[in-house]
C-alpha cells in the first residue's frame, strides 16, 4: 500500500515537472522579447531614440539610414503586439504587460508627432511605406490594448503620418502589401481608406501564386523567406479585415488560409534537429523572423492537422534560445547587432541597419496565446526533422493543389 502511494506521488511530481516545461519556456520568451524591446521603447518613450540608438550599417559602409528608427520600433511592436493584447492583470507577467503597453502608447504618441524630437519620419521615399505597414500591422494585432487606447491627438497625428506614405509608389513585388496594410490601418483608424491600393495588391498576388503555398515576389520566384517575412502574414490579416467588412477579394480568405497553413508546415520541416535552418535568400539578418508565419499560424490556432502546437513551440523556443544566446548578438548597451549567430556584419545588405534587425521579433507571436493555452502545456515534443533523424514515425508530406 505504501509503495502504491509513493508511486502515485512520484507520478504526480513527474507530471507536474513536465507541465512546467512549457511555462518555463514562456517565461524565457517573455524575458527575451522584453530584453529586445527595452532599448527601443525606453528611448522613444522619452524622446531620446535618435540620440541614443546606434546605427550599424551594411558591411561597415557609411550610408545614411534615417528610416532605421521607424524600422526598429514598428517591427518590434508588430512582433510584441499579440502579447500586449492579452492586457494587464495581477500576475507578474500581467504587470509587465501593463508596463510595455504604457511604453508603447507613449512611443506611438512621440513617433507620430511631427514636432517631436523623435518624430519617426514617415515621408522618407520607399522605406517609410515598409515600416508604416509594420506599425499598422501591430495595431491590427492589438486592437484593444494599442489601437483602442490611442488618444485623439495621437490618432490624428498617426493618420496624417500614414497618409504621407501614399507618396511612394510601391514596386511590383511584396511591397504592394505594405501599401495595402497601411490602407487597412487607416481604415481601422478612420473608417475610410484608398480601397484600390488594397484590391490591387491582392489581385497581383493572385496572379503571382506559384502553387503549394508559395507566392512569387512579383512575377518571379525567389528562394528566400519573404512568404513568411511579409506575404502570408500581411495578406492573411488584410483579408480577414476585408472579410469582416463583407468585401469580396480576388483571393478569398479561406483560400489564403489553406495556402498559409501549407507554407507554415514547410517552414516547420525546415527546422533542423539542431534548431538551425537553411540560410538562403535575402534578409537573412532578420534571424528567426523567417518563421513569423509558423508562429502566426500557432497564435491563430490554424496549424495544419499534422502539426502539434507543442512541437511548434518547442522548435521556435530552441531556435530563439540558440540565436539569442550566441555571443555578439547584442552590443554592450543591449542593441541588436547584424548577424544570424552572433555578430556577423558581412551578411548585412545595403538596406540593412540596426532597426531592420528587429523583424526577428515576429517569431514571438505565440506569446499572444495565454499561459493556459495547450501550446504552453507539458514537456517539449520533437519537431518533424528531429523525429525523422531519430528514426521515429512522421506524417508523409504532400503538396496542396489550390
Amino acid at each position: 500500500m505504501i509503495k502504491k502511494i509513493l508511486f502515485v506521488i512520484l507520478i504526480s511530481i513527474c507530471t507536474n515537472l513536465h507541465a512546467q516545461d512549457g511555462i518555463a519556456e514562456r517565461n524565457y520568451l517573455v524575458a527575451t522579447v522584453t530584453k529586445l524591446a527595452d532599448p527601443l521603447f525606453t528611448a522613444l518613450s522619452r524622446n531620446e531614440l535618435k540620440q541614443t540608438m546606434p546605427i550599424e550599417k551594411y558591411n561597415g559602409m557609411q550610408q545614411k539610414h534615417p528610416s532605421t528608427y521607424l524600422e526598429g520600433f514598428a517591427r518590434m511592436l508588430a512582433g510584441m503586439a499579440p502579447w500586449l493584447e492579452l492586457g494587464p492583470d495581477e500576475t507578474a507577467e500581467g504587470k509587465l504587460r501593463a508596463k510595455y503597453i504604457d511604453l508603447a502608447l507613449k512611443c506611438i504618441h512621440n513617433g507620430a508627432d511631427s514636432t517631436s524630437r523623435d518624430y519617426l519620419d514617415f515621408n522618407i521615399p520607399g522605406q517609410s511605406l515598409v515600416d508604416a505597414a509594420f506599425l499598422t500591422h501591430a495595431l491590427l494585432r492589438a486592437p484593444t490594448q494599442l489601437l483602442g487606447k490611442l488618444d485623439e491627438t495621437t490618432k490624428r497625428n498617426l493618420v496624417a503620418a500614414l497618409k504621407l506614405t501614399r507618396n511612394t509608389k510601391p514596386p511590383q513585388n511584396n511591397w504592394l502589401l505594405f501599401a495595402a496594410m497601411v490602407e487597412t490601418g487607416i481604415w481601422k483608424l478612420t473608417g475610410e481608406c484608398d480601397q484600390s491600393r488594397i484590391d490591387y495588391a491582392i489581385q497581383k498576388h493572385k496572379d503571382w501564386y506559384k502553387g503549394d503555398g508559395v507566392y512569387g515576389d512579383g512575377a518571379d520566384f525567389h528562394f528566400d523567406y519573404y512568404n513568411s517575412f511579409v506575404i502570408h502574414p500581411m495578406m492573411l490579416d488584410i483579408l480577414n479585415v476585408l472579410k469582416e467588412r463583407n468585401i469580396t477579394a480576388a483571393i478569398p480568405y479561406e483560400t489564403e488560409l489553406v495556402r498559409a497553413q501549407r507554407y507554415a508546415a514547410i517552414l516547420e520541416r525546415m527546422i533542423s534537429p539542431e534548431a538551425t535552418y537553411p540560410v538562403t535568400g535575402r534578409s537573412i539578418a532578420y534571424r528567426f523572423g523567417n518563421f513569423q508565419l509558423l508562429s502566426q499560424m500557432a497564435l491563430q490556432h490554424h496549424l495544419s492537422k499534422e502539426l502539434n502546437p507543442v512541437q511548434v513551440r518547442s522548435a521556435l523556443f530552441a531556435m530563439i534560445k540558440k540565436q539569442m544566446e550566441a555571443p555578439g548578438t547584442f552590443d554592450k548597451n543591449g542593441w541588436l547587432q547584424i548577424g544570424i549567430y552572433g555578430h556577423q556584419p558581412g551578411i548585412g545588405e545595403y538596406y540593412i541597419s540596426t532597426g531592420s534587425l528587429y523583424l526577428c521579433s515576429q517569431a514571438f507571436l505565440i506569446l499572444g496565446l495565454p499561459a493556459s493555452d495547450p501550446l504552453w502545456q507539458g514537456a517539449d515534443e520533437d519537431w518533424t526533422s528531429r523525429k525523422v533523424w531519430k528514426g521515429l514515425a512522421v506524417p508523409i508530406d504532400h503538396a496542396i493543389n489550390n
